[in-house]
């Protein structure tokens, strides 16, 4: 059973990297058989994965966008990224500092210790001009003007 955890998530952070892979290509990448990379993302769709299996000569599977957040992968580097993008945001105060923080805290948690002592002198701290009046918006106003933005509205 540890062996097919580890077969999962293997698949998963793959999935994550590009947006089609044929089945072929996955085997391959994971060193198993086509039928077992389709029992594989049987399970993940099992899970709450949005995997779309495509057919045709191109054919393959691609993680889509679902209606929620499924867990996530990342590799030391994108942590990193994340968390420095994170500090960023919660020194700012933009009107998302507090959700910031409760993301950094949440990746920190669970983010190994030699990433930890990584990310630890990269603290961010904003300083703003001194006659500069801090900006600060609700997060759901940004995420309003955001959705009408993109909608052209």
């Amino acid at each position: 059973m540890v062996k097919t955890s580890a077969r999962l998530l293997a698949l998963l952070s793959v999935l994550q990297t590009r947006r089609d892979w044929s089945g072929d290509e996955l085997a391959e990448r994971l060193d198993v058989s086509a039928r077992t990379v389709r029992r594989d993302v049987d399970r993940l769709r099992e899970l709450g994965y949005p995997i779309t299996a495509f057919k045709g000569r191109d054919g393959g599977y691609r993680l889509d966008a679902g209606s929620q957040m499924p867990p996530l992968l990342f590799d030391d580097e994108q942590a990193v990224a994340l968390a420095v993008a994170l500090q960023a945001a919660t020194a700012t105060g933009a009107g998302i500092g507090e959700a910031a923080e409760r993301a950094l805290n949440t990746i920190s948690q669970v983010m190994p210790a030699r990433l930890r002592q990584r990310i630890r002198p990269l603290r961010v701290e904003a300083v703003a001009p001194p006659d500069a009046v801090p900006a600060r918006a609700d997060g759901s106003l940004l995420m309003a003007l955001s959705s009408a933005v993109h909608a052209h509205e």
